[in-house]
């Protein structure tokens, strides 16, 4: 396996780190702490191409492949995660779909302003009894001749509060189970579609996670995403992309907080010298860059194998798996590094531990990731 980058894939790399350390890193921290949502620098995304990096240039997107979109998307989570969730969502679970599974005319009225970063999308999948079982729709959408009638509760929406189309999910044959989900691409502003509540978040702050509320949303039928019935198949085929995006958001997280580790130990002085020539801070550093490596490592092979064409869908849920787990233990230990001062605001690496949680959660959580796993292995189907 080719494991360097090419020069086209290195470019994007650095157009999203001089981005990311020049633009988004300094007001980081302020977004945090105020749970701001990042409108400028979210069009500034888009117009620097990142918003539907591998979306066709015909359609507003950047003509890449998914191995640029994860260097990039690295870049981006580490100077802020919640920058990351923002592009990750519209890039894997909503554009990818569209462009997979959508018709022309929805490509040239959703997918080319979500992929050129006039528009923003968000994906509704979740609801108060089907987080992890995704199966089990509430959600009702009913034929009323050339519309559907949509009306349920959809929860944890990233982007919701601020995107302008929605792919929902919702049974149209409850008879059929998964095989009754359909998938719809709703505008905000439609009559019947309310946002009545932004959640409160330990971490990502500066992303809006929303609810929704259908109240007989009248939906045309030219808005149904592919065929009746489809529409487990385009959640789980955008879940897989999805986790490929979810690895390498934790990855930038976690390197974000090994390199914040790996400069306060050479500054830090204890016991007459710098704390990074005691041999348990050594190794805790020698850890989180192994580890680093190697989740990184994973989330570009998945990346590959999406790119030829090949399965991809165990490559995307162990690089998930292991960079979630991993994100998660480099920033405790980065904490640990830091002693006292990790605890505080005055230090970036406890928002780091607060923004890693939510990947071992959602996207499908790392129980979840080992069942996708698993199943492939024992030929389960």
């Amino acid at each position: 396996m080719r494991i360097e980058l090419t020069d086209e894939q290195q470019m994007i790399r650095e157009l999203a780190r001089e981005f990311a350390q020049k633009e988004v890193e300094p007001i980081a921290a302020q977004l945090d702490r105020e749970g701001r949502f990042p409108h400028e620098t979210v069009r500034r995304m888009g117009e620097l191409g990142l918003m539907g990096i591998a979306i066709p240039e015909k359609y507003g997107g950047g003509g890449a492949d998914t191995v640029s979109y994860v260097v990039a998307l690295e870049e981006v989570a580490r100077a802020c995660a919640s920058h990351a969730v923002i592009m990750s969502v519209n890039n894997s679970l909503v554009a990818d779909p569209i462009h997979r599974f959508g018709s022309e005319e929805q490509k040239e009225r959703f997918l080319v302003p979500l992929a050129s970063g006039r528009g923003l999308g968000c994906f509704a999948l979740t609801e108060p009894q089907a987080g992890s079982d995704a199966t089990n729709q509430a959600t009702l959408a009913v034929r009323d001749g050339d519309h559907y009638a949509l009306t349920g509760r959809k929860l944890f929406v990233t982007n919701g509060r601020e995107a302008t189309v929605a792919l929902v999910f919702c049974q149209t044959d409850r008879d059929k189970g998964s095989r009754g989900i359909s998938a719809f691409l709703v505008e905000k502003g439609t009559p019947g579609f309310l946002v009545p509540k932004v959640e409160d978040k330990l971490g990502l702050r500066a992303s809006d996670t929303a609810e929704f509320v259908f109240e007989e949303c009248r939906v045309p039928e030219a808005n149904r995403l592919g065929e009746e019935g489809l529409g487990f198949k385009v959640a789980m085929t955008a879940l897989d992309g999805g986790r490929i995006g979810i690895a390498a958001q934790a990855v930038g997280i976690a390197r974000a907080a090994y390199e914040a580790s790996l400069a306060y130990a050479r500054e830090r002085k204890s016991f007459g010298v710098p704390i990074g020539q005691h041999q348990m801070v050594q190794w805790m550093l020698a850890d989180m860059a192994t580890q680093l490596d190697a989740a990184r490592l994973l989330t570009w092979r998945a990346a590959a194998l999406k790119d030829r064409g090949e399965p991809y869908g165990v490559a995307a849920a162990m690089a998930k798996l292991y960079a979630s787990e991993m994100a998660m233990k480099v920033t405790t230990d980065a904490i640990q590094v830091h002693g006292g001062y990790g605890y505080i605001k005055e230090y970036p690496v406890e928002r780091y531990f607060r923004d890693a949680k939510i990947t071992q959660i959602y996207e499908g959580t790392s129980q979840i990731q080992k069942l996708v796993i698993a199943r492939q292995l024992l030929d389960l189907g």
